[in-house]
C-alpha cells in the first residue's frame, strides 16, 4: 500500500493528513472551510484515495493560511506516498462536466514542478473561501506533490460548479497517472529518476 501521512505545524496552522493512493473513495475531512472540505471531499471519493485530515487554522483572519496549507501537505503526502514513482502511469487527464460547466485537468508526476490554470471565476467567495485560492490550491499542491498540473474551466456560468468540476478532475486525473501499470518495471522515465530534477 501506498500510504503518507503529514503533520504541519506553524504559528498559522495545525494540520494532520492520511492518504492512501490504492484506497477506495474514503474521505473524513476536517479543515474549518466548509467549501473546501466539499472539494476535498470530491479529490478523494472520484480519485478513489482514501483521506483524511484535520486541520485547525486561524479563520479568525480569514481562510487563506488553512486553505493553503492543507494543499501543501496534501501534495506532500502524493509525493511521499510516490516514493521513488517507479512502476506509476505517470501522465493523467481527466475532463469534467458539472452542468453547464466543463473542467480539464492534465497532471505529469514528472519531478518538476509547474502550473498552469485558467478559470473563469466570477464570485469573490465560494461559502468562506475566497474564491482566489482555488487557483492558490492547485499550484500549491503542483510545487509539493512535484508534478506539473494543467487546470482549466473550457466553460461555465456557476463559479461553484467550476471548482467543483476541477476537483473532481484533477482526483481522476491523480487516480490515472498515480496508477501502476504492470507492463513497467522501473522508473518511467528516459533519464531514469523523477526525484532528482
Amino acid at each position: 500500500m501506498r500510504i503518507a501521512q503529514v503533520e504541519r505545524k506553524t504559528n498559522e496552522t495545525r494540520i494532520t493528513l492520511r492518504l492512501n493512493l490504492d484506497g477506495t473513495g474514503q474521505a473524513k475531512i476536517s479543515t474549518g472551510v466548509g467549501f473546501y472540505d466539499h472539494m476535498l471531499h470530491h479529490v478523494a471519493v472520484h480519485g478513489l484515495f482514501d483521506l483524511g485530515i484535520e486541520a485547525e487554522g486561524d479563520l479568525h483572519i480569514d481562510a487563506h493560511h488553512t486553505v493553503e496549507d492543507v494543499a501543501i501537505a496534501l501534495g506532500q503526502a502524493v509525493d511521499k506516498a510516490l516514493a521513488f514513482r517507479s512502476g506509476i502511469t505517470r501522465m493523467g487527464y481527466a475532463y469534467v462536466p458539472m452542468d453547464e460547466a466543463l473542467a480539464r485537468v492534465v497532471i505529469d508526476l514528472s519531478g518538476r514542478p509547474y502550473s498552469v490554470f485558467d478559470a473563469p471565476f466570477v464570485a469573490p467567495m465560494l461559502g468562506t473561501m475566497p474564491t482566489a485560492m482555488v487557483q492558490h490550491v492547485f499550484e500549491s499542491l503542483s510545487v509539493h506533490a512535484k508534478m506539473n498540473l494543467h487546470a482549466q474551466v473550457l466553460y461555465g456560468r456557476d463559479d461553484h460548479h467550476m471548482a467543483e468540476a476541477l476537483f473532481k478532475a484533477l482526483g481522476r486525473a491523480l487516480d490515472m497517472a498515480t496508477q501502476l501499470d504492470p507492463r513497467r518495471g522501473g522508473i518511467p522515465s528516459t533519464k531514469g529518476t523523477l526525484t532528482e530534477v
